[in-house]
């Protein structure tokens, strides 16, 4: 049942504060790690970079149980869960870093090199699962649910969401050149190969991190859908990086709210906003080209063809299912 006040309940009671405001803290320090990174992903054509690291954690799950720290985590406390991190990251690292060589050498696409990397991970992980008969349920470590964390993780992701922005920050300027104008950038210096290393590196600690707190579909989104809205709206740099904040932050809030007011589970909502919030910017810049109608008033009518869009969809999801109860009755 819908109401109003379920958000601020959650929120202000004393006792649900203290299970639903690490979730709320985690989702924004996601918001804030992944919303930089996903410009630059977009634009290097990396969408299912996320995808195929945070599969390749297989690997680095079955590395960890095959050191012994997969079983001792569950009574290990943060040092353990802290090295099963660091050990699952570096296997990450490497696979991320094997992508882009193989895809560098322009010998390998980039999405070939994703599936091969990916596959042999999860081969890999699987055969060293097996040995090591450690009894616990890898997914729960791999698929992890945004609305399960508690403070220590929520500080992980802000932490680790500090280190990424800070990295970006100081380079800043090589990296929105590499991005944006590959030709310029080689022109006055800037090292492509060490640009493609930070990029791989940082990529890897957001995937993991994310995937750990908040699952792999969620995780994917956040690397993806923040920078597509963005470059939808604009070209220019600085906005790019402006619009994919404000989106990555609208997503997660929006996305929590819902979850808290329809009863929805939380990553999945966070998704389903950020997809509509694509929907409204794919819509506006259709309007906005054909009709060269300036952006302020092509948004409400974007607003309206992609309600409108939504709506359709969902009638037409509805009388599809009637029809097969109708024709398949129990």
């Amino acid at each position: 049942m819908l109401t109003s006040t379920n958000t601020y309940t959650y929120l202000s009671d004393p006792m649900l504060r203290s299970l639903f405001l690490p979730s709320v803290v985690t989702g924004l320090a996601i918001a804030a790690l992944c919303s930089m990174l996903s410009v630059l992903v977009v634009l290097k054509r990396l969408a299912f970079i996320g995808q195929g690291v945070s599969h390749a954690a297989f690997g680095g799950v079955g590395l960890a149980a095959a050191m012994g720290l997969l079983a001792a985590g569950a009574s290990g406390g943060a040092a353990v869960g802290l090295l099963q991190f660091g050990v699952i990251f570096a296997f990450c690292l490497g696979a991320a870093l094997l992508i882009g060589y193989l895809s560098e050498k322009g010998e390998t696409e980039a999405d070939t090199a994703i599936g091969i990397v990916l596959v042999a991970s999860m081969g890999f992980g699987a055969v060293l699962i097996h040995r090591a008969r450690t009894g616990v349920a890898w997914e729960t470590f791999l698929f992890g649910s945004i609305t399960a964390v508690g403070w220590f993780d929520a500080i992980v992701g802000v932490g680790v969401a500090a280190a990424v922005t800070l990295t970006l920050w100081a380079l800043r300027r090589p990296l929105i050149f590499w991005a944006f104008d590959p030709g310029v950038a080689r022109a006055v210096g800037v090292n492509e190969r060490a640009m493609t290393l930070v990029l791989m590196t940082l990529l890897a600690l957001a995937t993991v991190t994310a995937m750990k707190l908040a699952g792999v579909v969620l995780a994917t989104a956040m690397l993806v859908l923040p920078g597509a809205i963005a470059l939808r709206l604009s070209k220019r740099a600085g906005v790019v990086m402006t619009l994919s904040a404000l989106a990555s932050l609208l997503g997660v809030v929006g996305g929590i709210i819902v979850s808290f007011e329809a009863d929805w589970p939380t990553g999945p909502a966070i998704v389903c906003v950020l997809s509509g919030l694509f929907l409204l910017a794919w819509s506006a810049k259709t309007i906005s080209d054909r009709a060269r109608l300036s952006m302020p008033i092509a948004l409400p009518l974007g607003l309206l063809a992609s309600g409108a869009g939504v709506m359709l969809v969902w009638m037409g999801v509805l009388l599809l299912m009637r029809l097969v109860r109708v024709l398949l009755p129990s």
